[in-house]
């Protein structure tokens, strides 16, 4: 079974931003950006993806990648 790795980290990271900046400009609270950056959730709203790719100048493929399950 395949599973979705998010790659937030990675992107923060690159953009040097932290996860409270980008959190404040998405409108959304730090403990959810922080389930988002961990996987910890079941899905993601497209309107947030977008944002999230808007303010780290990037693609969803960017943010979301594909790998085996352990």
């Amino acid at each position: 079974m395949k599973q979705i790795i998010v790659r937030l980290d990675v992107m923060l990271a690159l953009r040097k931003m932290r996860s409270k900046e980008l959190a404040e400009r998405i409108g959304i609270t730090e403990a959810n950006l922080s389930l988002l950056r961990t996987g910890k959730i079941k899905g993601v709203r497209f309107d947030t993806l977008a944002k999230l790719c808007e303010e780290l100048d990037c693609t969803p493929g960017d943010l979301l990648d594909i790998a085996d399950a352990e």
